[in-house]
């Protein structure tokens, strides 16, 4: 068993600042035993008693970052700029206690920073080495319902398979999770949905009756039905993906590019998620907005909706196109993705793509001809919403290839108002 990864010295800390009860556990244990490596350090310790002053005492010593994050449980965390380290309190008398209260055995194991040996109690270990994911108990997945979507998202992480008696212990306990915070399982989803292999695990998740709380549209008898089912929809998306980045390999780092970058849901993301959501864009904002989605977030959804059923009327005049493309905007990609897995044709989709991806195209990123101020000094006229409307009707006639010259939109300009 190779555990250098493991070792304090990849820590940001002394371990002599940590007591010799401290022990290192959960995700980082886990990844570490796996091999893989993570960019920011997210290390979680347990020990018996003041989990809280160790945490302070650390922070204090580095002028590092220090949150409290439960009082009532003795849980801080300090904030290092390579990463984070959480402290807590062990729950119950000892440590062996304590990993018998986690979600799955893969989480449940120890490392001893000292001895550098594992404290194994569940045999996550094993569990580890054949890629299963087991619940400790029932009991601890009820106590925090979240764990139950929880395991799939991890499923999709590592790469694996969830025990069967653990699946239809989630499926009995799949109505709990109504009962969790809205934020928590947005946060769970938005993990699955950035992951590249979410997909089967979010149609798993469905099918297991997970979703059906927060989705009107997603029952069990539809996601199983043999045509059209959300499975069929899901990778397709990732299909397309796969088929349009061959054709033009920069969509392959647009679609995955962050929508801001204060949000960490992708273009890609975005696409999914509008397969996930009601397919009327009124109630799709509904289930988003409750679910705590930014603004941001549903804007990008329920456009894609609205404007995904423009590309089912294709070809599209040049006027059509300027006008859908002001209002597409950075949504475009994740409404072609879409709209291609709602069986939209590539062959017409293709010149669209083509178009967005030509900074130089005026139809997807025109180049005004003049403003709004040199309108109404040419014309003489007061500001009104009619200089919009000019300026709307300059672009348009650019586009089409009917005027070219800044005197050429004065001059329609002078038409429009005179007729």
């Amino acid at each position: 068993m190779n555990l250098t990864a493991l070792s304090p010295e990849n820590y940001p800390f002394d371990l002599d600042l940590l007591p010799e009860s401290a022990y290192l556990v959960g995700g980082a244990v886990r990844d570490g035993i796996l091999g893989r490596k993570r960019e920011y350090l997210d290390l979680d310790f347990v020990m018996p008693g003041d989990a809280v002053g160790v945490a302070r005492k650390i922070a204090q010593h580095y002028q590092a970052g220090f949150v409290l994050l439960d009082g009532e449980r003795n849980i801080a965390r300090v904030v290092f700029a390579e990463g984070t380290v959480d402290i807590a309190q062990q729950e119950g008398d000892d440590l062996e206690t304590d990993l018998h209260r986690r979600d799955f055995t893969v989480n449940a194991i120890a490392y001893n920073p000292r001895t550098q040996k594992i404290v194994d109690p569940l045999h996550g270990y094993a569990d580890i080495q054949a890629g299963i994911l087991r619940m400790v108990s029932a009991a601890n997945l009820q106590d925090d319902p979240l764990r139950l979507l929880r395991g799939y998202r991890q499923a999709a992480q590592l790469d694996f398979k969830i025990d069967s008696g653990t699946q239809k212990t989630i499926r009995e306990l799949a109505p709990l999770l109504g009962n969790v915070a809205p934020e928590r399982v947005r946060t769970e989803l938005s993990y699955l949905l950035a992951n590249s292999a979410g997909t089967k695990w979010i149609v798993q998740a469905a099918e297991d009756g997970l979703l059906k709380c927060f989705f009107q549209s997603i029952t069990v008898e539809k996601c199983l039905q043999r045509s059209g089912s959300l499975r069929d929809r899901l990778l397709k998306v990732d299909l397309m993906m796969t088929q349009v980045t061959t054709t033009w390999q920069q969509l392959e780092v647009e679609l995955g590019k962050y929508i801001r970058d204060t949000i960490k849901t992708t273009w890609l993301g975005i696409a999914k998620l509008a397969c996930l959501v009601n397919q009327q864009p009124e109630v799709a904002e509904i289930e988003l907005s409750q679910l705590t989605y930014s603004r941001a977030e549903i804007k990008a959804v329920t456009t894609t909706l609205r404007l995904s059923r423009q590309l089912e009327n294709l070809p599209m005049s040049l006027r059509q196109q300027y006008f859908f493309f002001q209002e597409a905007e950075a949504i475009f990609l994740a409404i072609a993705i879409y709209s291609l897995a709602s069986n939209a044709s590539i062959d017409q989709i293709e010149p669209l793509i083509a178009r967005y991806l030509n900074p130089d195209d005026l139809v997807a990123h025109p180049t005004p001809l003049l403003n709004g101020k040199e309108i109404i000094l040419a014309l003489n006229i007061a500001p009104s919403p009619l200089i919009g409307e000019l300026l709307t009707e300059i672009a348009v006639a650019q586009v089409e290839g009917r005027i070219s010259t800044p005197d050429a939109a004065i001059e329609l300009a002078r038409e429009i108002i005179n007729n």
